[in-house]
């Protein structure tokens, strides 16, 4: 994820420049290379801890609304997974539902405002669909990733309620929240990762 991020800072950027300040990409990749940079440090015999240990590292050296956003989500994620030395597709559903909780309850955004969470509820709600029709984690993520990308689409034809997108109104019309995109393109990468590691 952090290599995805980085990879796609320029990228983040530019789309946030539409309705934004421009930004996103830069202060996702700054935190998210610190989080590269200081894993090997974190707890590796606990799943929740390590994570705790991520969004500590996001809340500090994210920039702007990225850090309490991001950070709050895996902050609320790692909650689920305390203890944890393995997770199974059940586990990562209640990550992904605490996850979209924290972000509603820190910004008081709802799905359909043009945000993140127009890509991660519907992920989540993927990936709840997936468990219960006992489908495999990494076909799981992948349609998952589908989800998100469809729900980052969605708001190209959504004027913004919430965040910085929100002064600007209809402007923001035709062009997709940078949050929901970076989802779209996060999961659909890390789908990828999990088929290719699978083959080998």
């Amino acid at each position: 994820m952090t290599k995805i991020i980085i990879d796609n800072e320029v990228t983040f950027c530019e789309l946030d420049s539409v309705a934004g300040d421009g930004d996103f990409g830069m202060s996702l990749a700054k935190g998210f290379r610190m989080v590269e940079r200081g894993r090997k440090d974190l707890p590796k015999d606990d799943i929740g801890a390590f994570i705790k240990g991520c969004a500590m590292i996001i809340l500090e050296h994210c920039g702007g609304a990225s850090g309490p956003i991001w950070g709050g989500a895996f902050s609320a994620a790692a909650r689920t997974a305390t203890g944890k030395m393995s997770l199974a597709l059940g586990d990562v559903v209640e990550m992904a539902a605490a996850a979209a909780a924290a972000i509603q309850k820190k910004g008081g955004a709802r799905r359909g405002d043009k945000t993140l969470l127009d890509a991660l509820i519907p992920a989540g709600e993927s990936l709840a669909a997936s468990a219960e029709s006992g489908r495999s984690l990494i076909e799981a993520v992948s349609l998952a990733a589908a989800a998100a990308v469809r729900g980052a689409e969605e708001t190209k034809s959504m004027v913004a309620s919430r965040g910085r997108a929100s002064y600007v109104g209809e402007r923001s019309l035709k062009h997709p929240d940078a949050g929901a995109f970076a989802l779209g393109v996060i999961f659909t990468k890390l789908a990828g990762a999990l088929e290719k590691r699978s083959e080998t």
